[in-house]
């Protein structure tokens, strides 16, 4: 058992925390935001509800198990006093790092390990120098209680043991973690989803196609395959010489990268910003947010049972 502190418990640090403590560990959690802080203890009750009904969690884990393995804390110093290993969850705002990680320094223990879940920043040079060795990042996927993706990236002068340290936490939980040789902004999920983005926001701006259409595309067409056989193994599939006269014809240019979008310009502007807001790209009907998410959870969830007894393709060349 790691003595695990969670900075930040917003969308992703609550459900971070909830992935420790489940995971065995001891968790302290913080937030600047009294609201927000208060408001995580419902939304880990209610997943971890949804976790224990289809079997992803310890059989009879109740809210009391969680209240025993996880506390919630409005001082950062007592937050993280005697904490292993502590994860910075926050904005993706630099100075919001720098200035926090300025405060950690002040009163962290010296050996904690720091893992920050920063999405796209290169955390490295807003560390204080003598906190560096001990620095990485360790980026998590939502909700990271269904999905097991971590990335697990070194600094500069990070010390090997440590990223290994995570490694293994993470792989002891259950998770998928992949050590990266260096940082890149977005990792490789990220970047990838990045681009899918980019080629979604400009056929919504042109006028091409609906969001419902759009996502029926991804639904119904690749995000079939993807699973089983993610993209290199697929091209295995369809032969490599495809691949080849693809990138030989030039048939596709990506799409120029503006900085905005005149469609999420436009729904943010008229309010609808997601499903917290009651409506995005689209019109939830000012549904319950808990509700929305505990049906995303359980459809991700039967998703993820499917899959674990499917297998995919991708890897299956070392069971022959």
């Amino acid at each position: 058992m790691t003595n695990v502190a969670v900075l930040g418990a917003g969308t992703m640090g609550h459900a971070l925390a909830l992935v420790f403590a489940l995971g065995g560990h001891k968790v302290r959690l913080t937030d600047s935001n009294p609201a927000t802080l208060a408001r995580a203890q419902g939304l880990m009750e209610k997943a971890l509800e949804t976790l224990v009904a289809a079997g992803e969690a310890p059989a009879g884990w109740t809210s009391a198990h969680l209240a025993q393995a996880l506390t919630r804390h409005a001082d950062l110093a007592e937050t993280v006093d005697g904490a292993e290993l502590i994860v910075e969850a926050i904005v993706e705002k630099p100075d919001a790092k720098r200035t926090l990680y300025a405060q950690l320094d002040a009163v962290a223990p010296k050996d904690a390990i720091i893992a920050s879940n920063t999405s796209y920043l290169d955390i490295f040079p807003l560390m204080p120098a003598a906190r560096q060795k001990r620095t990485l990042i360790a980026h998590w996927y939502t909700p990271p209680y269904l999905v097991d993706l971590v990335d697990i990236v070194g600094g500069p002068e990070t010390d090997p043991a440590c990223i290994e340290t995570v490694r293994d936490i993470c792989a002891a939980m259950g998770k998928q973690p992949i050590v990266m040789r260096k940082f890149v902004p977005g990792y490789i999920a990220n970047r990838l989803q990045s681009a899918i983005g980019l080629e979604v926001q400009k056929l919504l701006d042109d006028g091409v196609a609906t969001a419902e259409e759009i996502d029926a595309a991804i639904i119904h067409g690749i995000a079939l395959r993807l699973p089983i056989l993610g993209v290199l193994a697929k091209a295995d599939f369809t032969g490599l010489p495809m691949m080849q006269d693809a990138l030989r014809n030039k048939m596709y240019t990506p799409p120029e990268v503006r900085g905005q979008s005149d469609a999420l310009d436009a729904a943010v502007a008229a309010g609808r910003t997601g499903v917290m807001a009651g409506a995005g790209f689209y019109d939830w009907k000012g549904a319950d947010p808990a509700a929305l998410f505990e049906a995303r959870d359980r459809r991700l969830l039967a998703l993820k049972q499917a899959l674990r007894r499917i297998g995919t393709m991708a890897g299956m060349e070392r069971e022959l």
